[in-house]
Parts: structure tokens; sequence; C-alpha cells
């Protein structure tokens, strides 16, 4: 099979074909590093990168295979990693020149677990300054004249351009969903406390989280199951069992899903265009989908997200931009200002009304299976000084609830306009079944990429 044509294959069917012997991990790595020197000198979603030794841990993983060792689900796949997620054998700079260089002690607990799956790890992956506004070099790879989004841009921008099939990124606010949205590709911010977070950069204790990114929504699920799990190191993790997420995907329904097509307060944020596309999604699926609009009380979420966030970002980051003085953005010096300012009665307060906004938006999956919402306020903005707008994901994450991108829609010149989708509390697993439902129903064609 030829290099192009192995690309074009899901990362199941890969690793599946890996495990019979009827593809190596090297022949895999060396595809994936091919497509690599073609587009990243345009695209520029690596930080880091080393050929020699992606194709060493492919070579370890075939030994390994031929030896009739047990072979992990995701052997011999190519995952990248986004560059505030500590790997021992690259550095993780945090996309600020203050941490040039900087290797971490050991990997961080999802990287473990990638490596005990059979991943190889391919590189590290831009990322905005301190996973907050400033952009990096990172271009979109269906027009590199627009942002990929951040904070995850080059995680996003990765997957789009068939650079890997696999990447992490984490979100606070809406730094998974919207760069996914932007390249027109699949990614998942789980339930809070389902992936271990030990060993990635703290921005806000209360929302980070990480996810992955995919080109397919049965490539997701695995990669979700892999990282997926208890830590010890990370108290907001719980024992017990990981749903079997790649089998429940693609479970068939004994009844059709319901899903709500939800209007938020930031509905006027959504461009024209995007509200069209939306309004006509909703109308296409029917019965199964009603049309709610969230009442005044939730609008207070955007304030009392920012409380939270640039209070914690404070006290995490401060310290670096003390130090870093000049060297810092500006953007960034603001916000640690401002958190700087919050009291701790206004912190608390804040933390209290993000558990009553959480708690009472639990109710409405009693109507329906999951919610209908933009993933951004429409397609990838023109040029770079900006990453866009995470408005629309801002509730949900302050609500810790599941929601996945999914790149069914388009917008202007053809450009991605993805859909997202929230699940129920702790729901990840029925959240992906009914995605799946959802994709199979529109059986979107293949978003057209422009080639970097």
């Amino acid at each position: 099979m030829s290099s192009v044509n192995l690309l074009t294959l899901p990362a199941t069917e890969v690793a599946s074909q890996i495990a019979r012997g009827a593809v190596s991990a090297e022949d895999y790595v060396r595809a994936c590093l091919s497509r690599i020197e073609e587009v990243e000198p345009e695209v520029g979603a690596f930080a880091h990168i080393s050929p020699d030794y992606a194709i060493d841990q492919a070579r370890n993983l075939d030994r390994h295979r031929l030896e009739g060792k047990p072979l992990g689900p995701l052997h011999g796949i190519p995952v990248a990693i986004k560059d505030i997620i500590d790997t021992e054998d690259f550095p993780t700079e945090f996309g600020s020149p203050l941490f040039a260089g900087r290797r971490a002690d050991r990997d961080a607990a999802i990287i473990t677990r990638l490596r005990a799956a059979g991943a190889v790890i391919i590189g590290k992956t831009v990322t905005t300054e301190f996973a907050y506004f400033y952009p990096g070099k990172t271009r979109n790879p269906h027009d590199v004249e627009r942002t990929p989004g951040g904070s995850s841009s080059g995680t996003a921008a990765a997957v789009a351009a068939g650079m890997v099939p696999l990447a992490i990124g984490t979100q606070t606010n809406g730094s998974i969903i919207r760069p996914a949205s932007y390249c027109g590709v699949y990614a998942a911010k789980p339930s809070k406390g389902l992936v271990p977070r030990t060993g990635i950069l703290p921005l806000s204790e209360t929302l980070d989280v990480a996810g992955p990114f995919a080109r397919s929504l049965p490539d997701l699920a695995l990669l979700l199951q892999a990282i997926s799990g208890y830590d010890e190191d990370d108290p907001e993790t719980r024992p017990g069992m990981v749903p079997d997420f790649p089998a429940i995907t693609v479970e068939n329904f004994p009844v059709e899903p319901r899903f709500a097509f939800v209007r938020t307060p930031v509905w006027d944020k959504a461009e024209p265009e995007a509200q069209r596309a939306f309004e006509k999604l909703a109308e296409s699926l029917g019965e199964n989908c009603v049309r709610i609009d969230l009442p005044e009380i939730y609008a207070d979420a955007w304030d009392i997200h920012r409380t939270i966030m640039y209070a914690e970002m404070a006290y995490n980051l401060g310290g670096f931009v003390d130090r870093g003085g000049e060297a810092v953005s500006e953007v960034l010096r603001n916000l640690i200002a401002e958190g700087r300012t919050i009291t701790a009665v206004a912190y608390q307060k804040a933390r209290e009304e993000a558990r009553e906004l959480a708690r009472s938006l639990v109710g409405y999956f009693d109507h329906c299976n999951a919610i209908i919402t933009p993933a951004a306020p429409g397609v990838a903005p023109k040029g770079h000084s900006t990453t866009g707008s995470p408005i629309f994901s801002t509730l949900w994450t302050l609500s810790g609830l599941p929601t996945l991108s999914l790149p069914l829609l388009t917008g202007e010149d053809e450009m991605p306009l993805g859909v997202q989708l929230v699940g129920g509390p702790r729901d990840d697993a029925r959240l992906l079944r009914n995605a799946n439902w959802l994709v199979n129903k529109l059986n979107p064609p293949k978003t057209r990429r422009k080639r970097a």
C-alpha cells in the first residue's frame, strides 16, 4: 500500500493492519513523517519533532510484535502532543521563550498511558503562549491566511493537515472545541475528572481538561479510551472502570436519540451564516430535535468563568509573568493583573455559582440525549493576530459537561464549521454514541482541504 493511501485510512484500521502484520509501524510512521515534511513549512503545527526518534520507536514496536508480545490498542500509531504536556524525550516549553529547552523529569500521566497502549510519540505541537490567547506560528491547513484557533493550535492543524491521525490538546475555555471547529476535525473535551492532568501545565484547576483530536469518531473514541482513568496524583479523577468507548460509540440504538438545539444567551454572537446553518440543521432532524432558548440566568456564566479562570491563572502563572517581564505578552500580563484584583470572597462566590449552574443544566437531559449548539461563532477568522472567540464553549467548560466538536457543516469559502454536541454529567460514552448516530444521519461529504 502506498504511503498516500495509508494516510487516508482511519487510525483504527491502521492499528488493525499493523497488529496482523499487513503494515509495519515503521512504514506508517515514515508516511506521516513524509507528510509532515511536505506541509509543515507552511502550516507550522510542530514546536518539536524528531524523525529519527519517531522511527526508532516504530522499529522497537515492530520488534515487539514479531516477538509475539501483547499489543496495545494504539500499537504503532503516531500521536502528537500539545506543548504544555510533559514528555521526557521532548522539550515542554509552554509556548514561551521563558521555558526554551525545558525538559521534564518524567512523562505526564497521559503520556505514560499512550506509551503503554503502543503509541509513537511523534512530537510536540504548537500552543499559544501558556495556553492563553497570544498566538504561535501555526496556520489553518484549509486556508493559511486564517487562524487555526487556540490554544491547541498545532494539535488541531496537525490532524487536519494529515500529518498525524491522532493528537492531544487541552481546554480551559474553548481550546479544544474551537480549533477543532476551525480546522474541521473531531475533538472531545471530556468530562472533568475523566482524563488525568498530572504533568500538564496548570492554568485553572477548576476548569482545565485534556482531550483527544482525530479525523473520525471511532478514532477519537480509541484515543479517549487510552488516556482515561483514575490517577492518584489528580484528585479530580475517580477509581472505577473506564467505559469501552470504541464499542459503545458504534452500538445500535434501541430508539433514535433526541437532541435539543440550544441557543444560549450569547446566540447573537454567532455569525449570520452560522445561525442559518444551525437552524437548518435543527430543521433537518425533524422530530429528533427540539429547540430550547436558555433563560437569562445563564448569562452570568461568562463572568463567572472569567472570575475563576483569571484568579486561578494569576495564582499559577503570576510568578512566571513577574520574572518574564517584557518577554511575556501584554495580553497575558493584563490577565494576571486583573486576576490579582479578584478577592477571595468573589472567587469563592463564583465557584459556588458555577456549581449551581452546572446542577441546573442537568435537568435538560431529562428531555434529550444531547445538546446541539455552535462550537464557535463562525468559520476561522482571517489573520494571524487572533485565535478567535471561545464564547460558545464557556458555559459548557464551566459546567464540566462533556462536549464534542463534529465537522458536520461548512461556511464561508467552504471553511469548516463545527457542531458542538454536549452530553450529560460524566456521560461521555453515550455522548459518543449519540454523535455517531448524528454523523451517520447527516452523512456529510468530506470537507475539502485546501492543501497547504
